[in-house]
């Protein structure tokens, strides 16, 4: 049987080093190069796909890449990639719900698990954004705890600090000037 490949690039960006991988023309990962679950996404797509990453571009990596780029320099609110989920039904409904919040708006696990029909859920809502392979596209570093703390982002809480920063939804306490 012959295994298929994932196309991947490592890309430098100012908030921090991705990896952006394609699969039929699909964008299946741009997640952070070192997070802590980069060996387990990595094999749930490997697995879900039955292929191997093999380290190479492809037309949607760069239009990915342009398309952050710009987004980097405040020219994009949004993007146009087609994008290929791979986990379990539920991870899917949180992804495309993630992708549903706003640029330059927050919401809390809370919020999120409303808007999927189930106020119990919320571990499991944060378990599925946790388990997001494609950040920023799928803007899980929009979702904050419910008393407006950051919490936990698989680029580090540094870089989603900067991310909601750049999108206008994070407005420092003026007292910290002081």
């Amino acid at each position: 049987m012959m295994i298929s490949k994932v196309k991947i690039q490592y890309f430098k960006t100012p908030f921090g080093e991705l990896v952006l991988g394609s699969f039929n023309e699909k964008l299946c990962l741009a997640d952070w190069r070192y997070r802590k679950m980069r060996t387990s996404i990595d094999n749930r797509i490997k697995k879900g796909l039955n292929s191997e990453f093999k380290e190479e571009s492809s037309e949607i990596i760069e239009k990915t890449k342009q398309q952050l780029t710009e987004y980097f320099n405040q020219k994009r609110t949004s993007f146009n990639i087609d994008l290929l989920f791979i986990g379990t039904d539920f991870q899917k409904s949180v992804w495309n719900e993630l992708i549903k919040i706003p640029f330059g708006k927050t919401y809390s696990y809370l919020e999120l698990s409303k808007q999927l029909g189930n106020v119990k859920a919320i571990r499991a809502v944060a378990t599925a954004n946790g388990a997001n392979a494609i950040s920023i596209l799928v803007p899980c570093h929009r979702i904050i705890g419910s008393d407006g703390k950051l919490v936990g982002y698989a680029g580090g809480l540094p870089a989603k600090k900067k991310l909601l920063k750049l999108e206008g939804a994070l407005i420092e306490n003026q007292l910290s000037l002081f």
